[in-house]
């Protein structure tokens, strides 16, 4: 970043600590030499090496300055050191501070740390903290090598996508050492709390990590193979520490030579893999899906999956009440096409205007992204299309109205062809690696991206739309626009017939994925494959147990998609769960919380009323890291959108749906459910998995 203040207060900083270690700064005359420091550069870092523009920076106002950058871009340089920013970019448009882009610099992001990565969602590598690894590592002097020292964000020290940045780091240098200091706060429940405190604060929720890469080229790996590799020096910071312990702890080592430390050497695999190594025998399972494989389709779906909806504009297109997400919507799509309109009138005026220059980034709103910005580019109106309101599930049990369009979602990937109109029925697996595992819940309505992970939707079926013809007048609106496929593929139901016998279904095959990937022996026994991959399935050898995972899918399935069908559904009372109070009538929520930290038998669902008895049973069911029931507390708050002002209620929704006990009915319903799929997951058949040697069977 280039900030004039910071330029000349680091200068200050640098000559006074110069001064102050120096013995003699007066030189025994009693007159002190103040001696400046003509290192420091005020340039952009990153910038250095894309063109010759780069060292006229600042030339005219600064022309010794342009001097220092010359000067600095032919020093060989043996130690570079900082704490670089960390930015993948700009959360919205409206921040309206685009991350540079630095061609040459990502270029060679691209040919090294890309180029070495099987992971589809390469974004993350372009973040500016891996830019500045990469820089430093190219910018070290090739002759005699040398150190890089940075505090950054730690996500890469196991992060899926960072494998092939790892695996570069293997090979570029001789040897690394890691102080994993924790802290991530972008997990949940117990693991958040393992994690513990954050270094820098409120400042920050990735993990911190302290690197040292040492570059010798007397000692560089050779070749491809593994023996060549660096020496990998690692150590964790451990669970439960606050910011302040952590930080006593670092002053305590002082160096990386400090004998305590316990250095553990770490021995990667050929995935990259630095922790958490993934097992051999999992990748001779057959994948649930890939996009890769549109021919064969050798896996359990076809490749018709999909993310869940990524709206970019959560607080405007979702909303508990569908009256009050339709005055929203409207009130955006009005102000979009003003902007659109106005633009066009100044584009007659200055033909080389762009729209991030002109648009209004008023937050009460507008939250900017791609999408309109193009739309605004291209002259494209948007109109409020009431179809498009639908019915979604934005977190675990909680659902809300969505107005699903392209016009005001950023991705809808392949949404639209699961759930192609409002009344199509679809049933989905959505399954997610996560820090805390795998997460898998299903669902029958359109799930978000976030909805229990980084979602991957695997649906019971998939829809086509049919050719166009000219309609009779006997045909009805919108009948048998699409026709439905089958998501599983060919390939697995003749697998499975040829194992459990004809009778097989697809649809058996479907519920047998759902249960099989509630299996505790399964999720333990692979849980780090897990964490950086799509799951991969067997079929088991035995057909009763076939038959045992497909059952209790189907059962877990009743339970997850019909919690809040309160008709059918049977009582709380029958677990012991108690309820004080509902004859106050008074069934609105603020926000539920329990009486203690350490209390979790108890809700207070209001002012009134109090949900008791709550059996400890009942919070062992997760879904990414955190409890069902704990989901459903956290989401059936009021909560107003700070930038918008947008008021999100849940009351809403119960009085849309004509049910004043619909957020109590729905807790209750919520906690059976918890404690009916704990014990269904308990009766699943035992895979071995943390004994014996598994072989697939195909």
């Amino acid at each position: 970043e280039i900030v004039l203040l910071a330029y000349y207060i680091a200068a200050v900083n640098i000559e006074n600590a110069f001064h102050d270690a120096t013995p003699d700064p007066d030189d025994g005359i009693g007159k002190a030499n103040y001696i400046p420091f003509d290192g420091i550069v005020l340039t952009d870092t990153f910038q250095l090496g894309e063109t010759d523009e780069s060292e006229k920076l600042f030339s005219a106002m600064f022309p010794q300055n342009s001097e220092r950058v010359l000067a600095q871009k032919k020093a060989p340089l043996r130690v570079i050191i900082g704490n670089p920013p960390y930015s993948v970019g700009q959360k919205s448009a409206n921040d309206n501070a685009q991350n540079q882009e630095y061609k040459v610099l990502d270029g060679r992001i691209a040919k090294t740390y890309a180029a070495a990565t099987d992971a589809t969602n390469k974004n993350s590598l372009y973040d500016s903290y891996i830019k500045a690894f990469r820089w430093s590592t190219d910018r070290l002097d090739p002759q005699n090598g040398g150190i890089i020292a940075f505090v950054s964000n730690g996500a890469w020290i196991d992060g899926n996508a960072a494998d092939g940045f790892r695996k570069c780091l293997e090979k570029e240098f001789s040897a690394i050492y890691i102080f994993n200091l924790r802290g991530n706060q972008r997990t949940s429940g117990e693991l958040s709390r393992k994690e513990g405190g954050k270094i820098f604060g409120s400042g920050s929720r990735t993990p911190i990590a302290i690197t040292f890469l040492v570059k010798n080229p007397n000692s560089l790996p050779v070749g491809e193979g593994r023996g060549g590799a660096a020496t990998i020096h690692y150590h964790d910071i451990g669970d439960y520490l606050s910011r302040e312990e952590k930080l006593g702890i670092v002053q305590k080592f002082g160096s990386v030579e400090n004998a305590e430390m316990g250095w553990q050497i770490l021995q990667p695999n050929e995935h990259g893999d630095w922790l958490n190594l993934r097992d051999d025998a999992f990748g001779e399972f057959l994948a649930i899906g890939d996009k890769d494989d549109k021919t064969n389709n050798k896996t359990f779906f076809i490749p018709f999956y999909s993310n869940g909806v990524k709206t970019q504009r959560d607080a405007w297109c979702y909303n508990s009440s569908k009256k009050r997400l339709e005055t929203n919507i409207q009130r955006t799509l009005g102000f979009y096409n003003d902007q659109r309109k106005a633009f066009l009138e100044a584009k007659k005026e200055m033909p080389n205007l762009k729209v991030r220059e002109f648009v209004s980034y008023d937050n009460t709103k507008f939250s900017w992204s791609d999408n309109p910005i193009n739309g605004i580019e291209t002259n494209k109106e948007y109109r409020f299309e009431q179809q498009s309101v639908i019915v979604s599930v934005y977190r675990p049990f909680f659902k809300q109205i969505l107005y699903f369009n392209r016009s005001l979602n950023e991705r809808v990937y392949q949404i639209p062809k699961l759930f192609p109109s409002s009344t199509t029925e679809n049933r989905v697996i959505c399954v997610s690696g996560t820090n805390s595992g795998l997460s898998v819940l299903m669902t029958d309505c359109v799930p978000d991206l976030h909805f229990n992970g980084d979602t991957q939707a695997f649906p019971l079926y998939y829809y086509e739309e049919r050719a166009k013809a000219a309609p009779s007048l006997f045909d009805a609106a919108n009948e048998n626009e699409h026709i439905r496929r089958d998501g599983i593929s060919d390939f697995i139901l003749t697998q499975a017939r040829s194992r459990y016998g004809e009778r097989v279904s697809k649809e058996d095959i479907f519920y047998y994925v759902y249960g099989f990937l509630h299996s505790p022996d399964y999720r333990t026994r692979f849980s780090s494959d897990l964490k950086k991959m799509l799951p991969r399935l067997p079929l088991v050898e035995v057909p009763a147990d076939f038959w045992k995972f497909s059952k209790a899918g189907r059962e877990l399935a009743k339970l997850h998609l019909g919690y809040d069908d309160f008709q059918n559904a049977p009582s709380a009372e029958a677990i012991g769960v108690t309820v004080r109070g509902a004859e106050s009538g008074h069934f609105q929520v603020e926000k539920m919380r329990f009486p203690s930290k350490n209390d979790k038998s108890k809700i207070l669902f209001n002012s009134q009323i109090v949900v008791e008895n709550i059996p400890a049973l009942a919070y062992e069911y997760q879904v990414n890291g955190k409890s069902a029931i704990e989901w459903v507390i956290e989401r059936y708050a009021i909560t107003p959108h700070k930038e918008s002002g947008i008021r999100n209620d849940p009351n809403d929704w119960a009085a849309e749906v004509g049910n004043p006990r619909y957020i109590l009915d729905l807790l209750l319903s919520v906690i059976r459910l918890s404690v009916e799929t704990v014990e269904i997951v308990r009766g699943l058949p035992g895979g071995g998995f943390g004994e014996v040697e598994v072989v697939s069977p195909f």
